[in-house]
């Protein structure tokens, strides 16, 4: 879980109600249990609308700035068609600025048809807004003019914070992260180990053809829910009861998926795949009693998987 460790975690912040609404206080300690457990990143993910009840995700993460210790910030990813690029990047600005140049601004066209209806915009136009919406957010981080604007102040960092592009691994997707971004973001239930490596391979081969260096743009595997348990009654009632109609998925799809819910040696076994198969960043996101769960990770899971040979 240090810097010495082959794969980094992070911590998605809990912003679904799955019961009571969250608070501050509640987050700022989900924050500091991530900073004391030795999580390197604090994500937070973004809709507008969503089955169940969503806090706001870039506006939880600034309030956890100062509980978030020396955390990396991550978007995972926002939404720059939905939001304006112009919006987000007033945003992403002050999050980097306040958190003294922490953040990694992770951006994705989303998924959701509904968060597409709730801005007046067709879902189907979706890749073409994002790649026009992506460039003119870059321009702004960068303080370039774009569209006549500059916004003022700069992120602290420069040129800006690293853009990480959002993509479930298509031929298609891949080229837009090579091309658009400084990193890619997939997505643990949309994915295996073997579909994620050969989306690596893929995307080294789209780097080099953008005269970028494979070996040195960076990944992430984030949304992988969380739930430790050894009651297999309780494990398929995660899946069931609540993952599968909150992703409005078949419950047969996330039981054969490489989801960290069950028994503590499973969930090391699978995310031993995914290190195995390149994975050097996973995000987790504990579906309940979240505190409890980033510790039995800590303490339970990661200690289970191998270290690389040297």
């Amino acid at each position: 879980m240090t810097a010495d460790q082959d794969v980094e975690y992070g911590a998605h912040l809990p912003l679904i109600e799955l019961g009571t609404p969250r608070s501050l206080p509640e987050l700022r300690a989900y924050a500091r249990a991530a900073a004391s457990c030795g999580y390197r990143y604090l994500c937070a993910n973004d809709h507008l609308v969503f089955g169940r009840p969503w806090l706001d995700g870039p506006t939880a993460l600034a309030a956890l700035i100062e509980a978030s210790e020396d955390l990396t910030l991550v978007t995972t990813a926002s939404l720059p068609v939905l939001r304006g690029p112009v919006q987000l990047a007033k945003t992403l600005a002050a999050i980097d600025i306040l958190s003294g140049g922490r953040l990694v601004a992770g951006v994705g066209p989303g998924s959701s048809p509904d968060d597409y209806a709730a801005a007046g915009l067709a879902f189907q136009e979706r890749w073409r807004r994002f790649d026009e919406a992506a460039g003119v957010l870059r321009a702004l981080l960068h303080g370039d003019p774009a569209g006549g604007v500059v916004l003022e102040p700069r992120p602290l960092q420069r040129p800006g914070p690293p853009l990480w592009i959002a993509s479930w691994g298509s031929p298609a997707g891949l080229r837009r992260v090579a091309r658009l971004g400084d990193g890619w973001l997939a997505s643990a239930y949309n994915t295996t180990p073997g579909r994620f490596r050969d989306g690596l391979d893929r995307l080294g081969q789209e780097l080099r053809r953008a005269g970028k260096a494979p070996g040195s743009f960076p990944s992430a595997v984030a949304t992988t829910w969380l739930h430790i348990t050894e009651d297999k009654g309780e494990a398929e009632r995660t899946l069931s009861g609540v993952l599968a109609p909150m992703l409005h998925r078949p419950a047969e799809e996330l039981r054969s998926a490489p989801l960290l819910v069950g028994p503590a040696e499973v969930c090391a076994e699978r995310l031993a795949a995914f290190a195995a198969a390149g994975v050097r960043r996973i995000f987790v996101w504990p579906v309940t009693d979240e505190v409890r769960q980033l510790e039995l990770f800590r303490e339970r899971v990661t200690s289970l998987v191998p270290r690389r040979a040297r």
